[in-house]
């Protein structure tokens, strides 16, 4: 679903008025930079940018009617007026930017207006960024190009001079849960991913993946057991939690889901009003937090925490997981 300016002004109000008033006033710079952590809508971004200046339709202000021709194709990547330049591999080479200026110095296919995006611009080696600076150095006409960062510092100071910046900032978990829902993710997982990224693409890949549904289920199946029938926890362990959570980044993810768990139930024993992670399971959490003191709550995230903190030690997670378990169910302090 492509991006549009009243979603990115709620996102992203800074970085989308300047953009939006440039667009009215007719101020357009030849050349911009939009920085920010991977994942929180520059691309999007950029090719509202574009669809904008290229729309057929001009009744809408800036807005792109999204159904024009031009605005199809740039949805699509397929506008021969707008360019997108990627890392060839693991760097932007010298022969993909002298491919570009040698488009920048012949005429638009359909316009005279042409855009260049360049994502993940602090990949250039140093002979493809010199090579691009000569072009920011003498821009042709109605041509413009975006620059797409993670890393500025990355960039040379005399590129940087050139372009005006535009900073992205991450998005608050309200922001992100909203932004997920618009793109159609159902609300249980919707609230679940905003609290555990703040990467709009992780969280659409975990989204589409069956992984990611029957780690939840498995987090709280382990809670279930721990509470239950604790006798078992060990066998659940063995059996459903690390043969799923086999990867250290796939363990990283499990604890923190179940650390968002114990906060709910942290949250509802204070009676503090928020956005529960585990909104389907609220019933339960909230007859468990009656009965459970707050101080052993505070104890098992304290576990948690300590558990991911021993997993980025590189303990062994088979250990690590046999000594959290322990932990919560009130045995042995972590050691």
């Amino acid at each position: 679903m492509a991006l549009k300016w009243e979603q990115f002004e709620q996102v992203q109000p800074a970085a989308a008025r300047l953009l939006k008033n440039s667009l009215q006033c007719g101020r357009v710079a030849h050349a911009y930079l939009f920085e920010g952590e991977h994942g929180i809508g520059k691309r999007e971004a950029s090719m509202l940018l574009a669809s904008s200046m290229f729309c057929e339709d001009n009744s809408n202000d800036v807005n792109p009617c999204g159904h024009c021709n031009n605005c199809k194709r740039i949805e699509s990547g397929n506008h021969p007026d707008v360019h997108i330049v990627e890392p060839d591999g693991a760097s932007i080479k010298i022969d993909q930017i002298r491919s570009l200026r040698g488009e920048f110095s012949k005429s638009g296919m359909e316009s005279n207006r042409k855009i260049y995006i360049l994502i993940d611009a602090e990949k250039m080696t140093v002979q493809a960024a010199n090579s691009l600076l000569k072009f920011l150095e003498e821009p042709h006409g109605q041509t413009m190009a975006i620059l797409v960062t993670e890393q500025p510092q990355q960039l040379l100071p005399t590129i940087i001079s050139r372009c005006q910046k535009v900073s992205f900032h991450p998005l608050s978990q309200e922001q992100f849960f909203g932004r997920l829902l618009q793109m159609g993710v159902p609300e249980t997982k919707a609230v679940l991913l905003a609290a555990v990224t703040n990467d709009l693409e992780e969280a659409l890949r975990l989204n589409g993946e069956d992984w990611f549904a029957q780690a939840r289920m498995i987090v709280l199946k382990l809670y279930d057991i721990l509470k239950e029938n604790p006798l078992y926890a060990m066998t659940a362990l063995q059996n459903d939690w690390l043969s799923h959570f086999k990867e250290r980044s796939q363990l990283d993810l499990g604890l923190s889901l179940l650390m968002l768990l114990y906060k709910d139930l942290f949250y509802l024993q204070v009676g503090k009003d928020r956005m529960l992670v585990y909104p389907d399971v609220r019933d339960k959490l909230e007859r468990d937090a009656r009965q459970m003191p707050l101080s052993r709550i505070s104890e098992q995230i304290t576990a948690i925490l300590e558990a991911k903190r021993k997993l980025h030690a590189n303990m062994n997670p088979q250990l690590l997981m046999e000594q959290l378990v322990l932990n919560l169910q009130g045995g042995p302090s972590f050691v």
